[in-house]
Order: structure tokens, then C-alpha cells, then sequence
């Protein structure tokens, strides 16, 4: 199985130490985000985890303790964006985090690091001129770190309407201008470029539109076939393995704006302030009326692969 970290909050940049400690107990528990008196227990053990996916705005805060995690494959999205502290008030500026981008890549390959350069809005300070630009200059510094890029465009989800409310959605014109561009640059630094969640339009220029954690995607970055049962996408049109996520609502104080996760920024903070490394739950305690359940996890490795299979997948 596939356990994710990052739907929901940022892990790597700020729980990192409470998620070493629950890969040395073996375990986590987790609350249901709909139903708080439900709580999933998941063991973390290479014998049913076949990778853990981690999704960042700044993975600098685990990377020396990275060797304790060796027994478990891993796939690492890491978000650099160009905007400033108006807008991600707590994100590391993007020179660092490429810094960091590098250094992780050295560690755990460069088919397991993936860059997201998402979301992307347009805006008097953001314009697709500067956008165009600042794609290229990233995709040069990163390029030898990375095989691939995925992009998306703003969302306006309620959250993020509360949040962000001077965001504007892309116009479709904007948007081909720099699906275009996005895509030149990528094939002349040697990437693929794949879309979230973005529908089918960005076909013709070259970008994979097939999704950004795919089954194929999970696959080539950890060099194993994997047998899935049949599960249910979490978003229409979007082949993404999402499930089995640990992370916790309500819990980031990067404060980015255009964040779907956080209700409030004061509500993240107060999270953020009353967590414990310690305990098996990222935010939160356990109460009497708690039931909690075993997930039902088991490997999705493919011992059978064949010589074909494998050059499918390096391929």
C-alpha cells in the first residue's frame, strides 16, 4: 500500500520529528476528518508500506535524519513556487528550498524527487511574462535533480476563497499561454511535464495529462510493479492514488493563502502550538468514545515481474 503525508498538512516541513517517531513505534493513528471518534490505526513497516509519499514546501527540516527512513522506498513532491511572504508567509524563499530540492535528490534518486510548481495564479505581481520567466530559470537549476514537473492552476475552493479572496481563477487564455511555454521549457531541460487535475486541453502541447501520482508515476519512481485492488479515485477524473493519508486538517502554519486545508490561520497555529511529538496522533488526543480500527494493508509489490515489465517501467 501507498501511505501519503500530504493531502492535508505539510509533514516534512513541520512534524518531522513526530513522524520519526512514529516510524520507530511502527505506527500511527488517525483521526477520520469527518468523524473525529473514528480513528484508523496504520502500522509503518516496509512489509506492507511499498512507498511513502511525501508532499512538501520544504523538506530542509528532515533531511539529516533522512537514513532512518532507508528500509522504505519513498516518492518526494516538493513545491517551489517564485511568490513572496504576502503570499506564503512561512515558506522558505525558493533559492533555499532548490538548495534542499538537491541535496534530498542525492539521497534518495533523482526518479524519486518530483518538483510541483502549483499553484499557479496570475495577478499584477504575478504576471505570465513573470511566470514564463521564472519557469525557465527553475527548470535549469533543477532539471539535473529531478525528472519531471507538475503544474496546476489555482483552485477556488471555498477554504481558499475565505483565505485568499483577491485570487482570481486563470483566464483559459492565460492558462495556454503558459501551458505552452511551461511545456518548451520543460523539453528543453529534459523534463516531463504533467498536469493536476486540469482535464484533457493540455494534451496538444505535450503534457502528460495522465496524472501526477499515478500508478505509472509510483512506479518509476521506486522501480516496482504494483497489483492494486480496485479502488475508488478520490477525485473525479484523477487516476491519483490520494487514500491513506495521515496527515491532519488544520495543522500547517506555512499560512499560505491560497491554502484548501487550513479553515483559519489562527486555528493552524493553535494546532501547530498544542501538538505533541510524542503522540501516535499528529493533532489531537485520544477520548474514551474513540473506536479505532486496524487498516486493512497489505503490499501491492509485484514479485512477478518480468524482465519486460521492469524496462516498461524504466522507460
Amino acid at each position: 500500500m501507498i501511505l501519503n503525508t500530504g493531502s492535508r498538512t505539510d509533514i516534512p516541513a513541520w512534524y518531522g520529528e513526530w513522524f520519526y517517531n512514529r516510524v520507530k513505534e511502527g505506527y500511527v493513528l488517525v483521526k477520520n476528518p469527518y468523524d473525529p471518534t473514528r480513528v484508523t490505526r496504520y502500522r509503518i513497516a516496509p512489509d506492507v508500506v511499498d512507498c511513502i509519499c511525501f508532499c512538501t514546501k520544504n523538506p530542509a527540516p528532515m533531511l539529516e535524519r533522512l537514513e532512518e527512513l532507508d528500509a522504505f522506498r519513498q516518492v518526494w513532491y516538493v513545491t517551489i513556487t517564485p511568490y513572496g511572504r504576502e503570499i506564503e508567509p512561512r515558506v522558505p524563499p525558493w533559492q533555499q528550498v532548490a538548495q534542499s530540492f538537491a541535496r534530498l535528490s542525492h539521497k534518495v534518486g533523482k526518479r524519486a524527487v518530483i518538483w510541483r510548481y502549483d499553484p499557479i495564479f496570475v495577478s499584477a505581481g504575478y504576471s505570465t511574462e513573470f511566470h514564463r520567466r521564472i519557469f525557465r530559470e527553475m527548470a535549469e537549476i533543477l532539471s539535473p535533480y529531478t525528472e519531471s514537473c507538475v503544474i496546476s492552476f489555482l483552485d477556488l475552493y471555498q477554504k481558499t476563497r475565505r483565505n485568499f479572496p483577491e485570487g482570481r481563477q486563470v483566464s483559459r487564455a492565460d492558462q495556454m499561454e503558459l501551458a505552452k511555454s511551461f511545456s518548451d521549457t520543460a523539453k528543453k531541460f529534459g523534463l516531463t511535464l504533467r498536469s493536476c487535475c486540469e482535464g484533457e486541453w493540455m494534451s496538444p502541447y505535450g503534457i502528460d495529462v495522465s496524472g501526477c501520482m499515478s500508478r505509472a508515476v509510483l512506479e518509476r519512481a521506486i522501480g516496482e510493479k504494483l497489483r492494486i485492488p480496485g479502488k475508488k479515485p478520490a477525485r473525479e477524473g484523477c487516476d491519483c492514488l490520494l487514500g491513506d493519508d495521515i496527515g491532519a486538517y488544520n495543522t500547517c502554519p506555512s499560512g499560505c493563502v491560497y491554502c484548501y486545508a487550513n479553515c483559519d490561520k489562527k486555528t493552524a497555529e493553535d494546532n501547530f502550538r498544542r501538538h505533541d511529538p510524542k503522540s501516535p496522533l499528529l493533532a489531537g488526543s485520544l477520548r474514551v468514545q474513540n473506536a479505532i480500527r486496524n487498516a486493512q494493508q497489505q503490499s501491492w509489490i509485484d514479485g512477478q515481474m518480468s524482465l519486460f515489465d521492469w524496462a516498461d517501467i524504466m522507460t
